[in-house]
């Protein structure tokens, strides 16, 4: 089927709904009709003019074969130049920002690779910030996410599968891996999920959290997330498996289990005798952010005999006329703070820091004179918040346990407080993710992945790939040695 130049063209723009963006040029190359279409605001019209426009305009020699064919292999510079067989295709192409060739009464048609790529400046990401180590972080371009985590891994093993998933936004997504290493069963099944996804659009990686968890209406997390390619590497090189999604400078990985939370970039590139006390740290903020506000209700409610005198009669003066019970205090107090932090993280950046002095000042200094709350519930309520961003990927789910252990220790004291940690511990010991237990190597009790636990081990010493991850080699440390 021969093209015709024009007809074509007029058949694209009906595919595309005669969209104002979708420009045309038309030239000559000795004696044959070219339109050449493009879509104006993705395509660099200076590869456009110097890959396209210039070399057919200065051409000198006549074609002595197909015209096509001529363009495609002597005078079109564009490093990548495809053959299309279909209008699907050159639509396609089009949306990708490519320059389809529209060549009068040939039997194909070409385009060439003119896509502008702009993305911010490779900078450190807010949520990853390290004193020591790589400040290197992902942006919102995939081509640009690919090639930072090639600049660390330059290997024959990096696999990068990519496609593409939404009806309407066509995004790309990547699937990256250490053949070698990652559990095969493992890629397929993440594999078959994602080629699975029916939705309209995808606009960020997150899109794709429901379509991936076990269980997508639990309240915990399942999935991991980093913006940095250093993280996505390690994490790689111990088995897991990259999920990159263009638009988006948020990397999901998959399997995960929750020490990865309580772990951090800076861990790696510390002493290790630092490191296990921060880790240990990071365990005892985890325990106050949750549970200190019901276990402080539990005590001044139920078991206010066991307290320390002192104590007991500092709480005592603190509170006497304060009109609200303990839990209702200790819920106005958590209530007010939540409020004060949704609303300092959507405000404009210039009165955010304002308007967190105020909020944590001001308004909680006036609270406590007007006799609505009580210091000792300010003091607790405040501690706890600081040390949900001791681990700041899992606040969200913090906050939720938070108030779930401050009903239980208002209903039923410290038992209840008791029963809730063994409920939820139960509950976690029961999840899965893609061959690894959540809690591992906790519980299970993995002996050999103590050595990255609460304690970190030197690197030259952790020789082994943690078991908590499903992988297909143990050994770290090889090349060279006699372990294969």
């Amino acid at each position: 089927m021969l093209v015709d130049a024009v007809n074509t063209f007029n058949e694209i723009k009906t595919k595309l709904h005669d969209s104002s963006d979708l420009k045309s040029r038309q030239v000559q190359f000795f004696g044959t009709d070219i339109t050449i279409c493009y879509i104006a605001p993705i395509t660099d019209n200076n590869l456009l003019n110097d890959c396209i426009l210039f070399p057919m305009t200065s051409e000198q020699n006549k074609p002595k074969e197909d015209i096509a064919n001529y363009l495609k292999h002597s005078v079109l510079s564009s490093i990548e130049v495809t053959e299309i067989l279909d209008i699907d295709q050159a639509v396609t192409k089009l949306l990708n920002g490519q320059t389809v060739i529209l060549v009068d009464k040939a039997d194909k048609i070409l385009s060439c690779d003119t896509e502008k790529i702009t993305v911010r400046a490779v900078a450190e990401p807010p949520t990853s910030v390290v004193i020591k180590g790589p400040r290197e972080g992902f942006t919102e371009s995939i081509k640009y996410n690919l090639a930072l985590i090639r600049k660390r891994a330059r290997s024959d093993d990096l696999v990068v599968n990519m496609m593409e998933i939404g009806k309407l936004t066509k995004t790309q997504v990547a699937v990256v891996y250490f053949d070698s290493v990652a559990d095969k069963s493992v890629v397929k099944q993440i594999t078959k999920k994602l080629k699975a996804i029916k939705i309209d659009g995808v606009l960020d990686s997150h899109y794709l959290v429901s379509y991936l968890q076990k269980n997508p209406h639990s309240l915990f997390k399942q999935i991991g997330d980093t913006e940095k390619p250093d993280i996505l590497v390690g994490k790689m090189l111990e088995g897991r498996v990259g999920i990159i999604v263009d638009g988006s400078p948020i990397v999901l990985t998959l399997p995960f289990i929750l020490i990865e939370d309580l772990q951090n970039s800076d861990d790696y590139y510390s002493q290790p005798i630092r490191v296990t006390f921060v880790r240990i740290l990071r365990f005892v903020g985890v325990v106050l952010a949750v549970l200190l506000p019901g276990i402080y209700i539990a005590l001044e409610k139920y078991h206010y005999k066991i307290l320390p005198t002192e104590f007991l009669v500092t709480i005592m003066n603190t509170t006497q006329g304060i009109p609200f019970s303990p839990f209702m205090e200790i819920l106005f107090v958590v209530l007010l703070f939540e409020i004060l932090y949704e609303a300092n993280l959507r405000m404009p950046q210039y009165f955010g820091m304002a308007m967190s002095i105020v909020g944590a000042l001001i308004l909680g200094e006036t609270a406590v004179n007007a006799g609505l709350v009580s210091p000792p519930a300010v003091m607790i309520v405040a501690l706890s918040g600081i040390t949900f961003y001791i681990i700041p990927s899992q606040a969200a789910q913090f906050s939720i346990l938070r108030l779930l252990a401050i009903v239980v220790g208002a209903c039923l004291g410290l038992y209840g407080v008791l029963l809730f940690c063994v409920f939820v511990l139960s509950y976690l010991s029961s999840f899965d993710s893609y061959k690894s237990a959540y809690l591992a190597p906790a519980t299970p009790f993995i002996e050999s992945d103590q050595e990255d636990f609460y304690m970190r081990k030197t690197i030259s010493e952790m020789k082994k790939r943690p078991k908590s991850i499903a992988n297909n080699h143990n050994n770290m440390i090889r090349r060279g040695e006699n372990e294969d």
